[in-house]
């Protein structure tokens, strides 16, 4: 078993060329979430990821293994919704209506499902609840199977730390005793 044991990025920002790219690696997104994994790869090469949490592995990215090789991770085609919206501020309405529900969410322009409609789309796992709501903001929504790579959020940059952490140099502390009480007596008649 292939050990991959380290991100390195994507294949423009380590500059590597594509033929030294060993194979690659097919995953939906769920399982590009996880750390530790074990998997097949595109030719058959059984391979463990023993990465570190956080980052959600992204379509493209390089791992390298205990041994040097490299692969590239693909993001799989999925069941997946995808609702298309006009640009500019219906398209920002519908990112933040969908994004408050705290759903994972791709975004992107052209031609995702037809070159002809219209040019954005956000796209998410199937949600009936989601789905209407898409359609009640005037969004076309459509089921089928594509790549799912979901905007990682903007705390979770791979290899930027953006923790909250305390100096020595003072207490944390709290009180937090809320002195006050609460009547819930209610009368129920069946």
């Amino acid at each position: 078993m292939l050990e991959l044991i380290e991100r390195i990025g994507d294949v423009k920002s380590t500059g590597i060329d594509t033929s030294e790219i060993l194979d690659n690696l097919i995953l939906p997104y769920e399982l590009r979430i996880r750390g530790r994994l074990r998997a097949t790869t595109e030719t058959n090469v059984d391979v463990g990821l023993f990465l570190d949490r956080g980052p959600v592995l992204r379509d493209g990215d390089l791992l390298q293994a205990r041994t040097g090789e490299i692969v590239r991770i693909r993001a799989a085609a999925e069941q997946v919704v995808t609702a298309r919206i006009e640009s500019g501020q219906p398209l920002a309405r519908l990112c933040y209506h969908l994004g408050n529900r705290h759903v994972s969410l791709q975004i992107g322009s052209g031609g995702a499902i037809g070159e002809d409609e219209l040019g954005s789309w956000v796209r998410f796992p199937p949600d009936h609840v989601l789905e209407e709501l898409a359609e009640r903001l005037g969004a076309t929504v459509v089921h089928h199977t594509a790549p799912f790579d979901p905007e990682p959020g903007a705390y979770s940059q791979a290899g930027h730390s953006h923790g909250h952490s305390h100096g020595n140099s003072h207490s944390h502390s709290h009180d937090h005793d809320h002195g006050h009480s609460h009547g819930h007596s209610k009368k129920h008649t069946h």
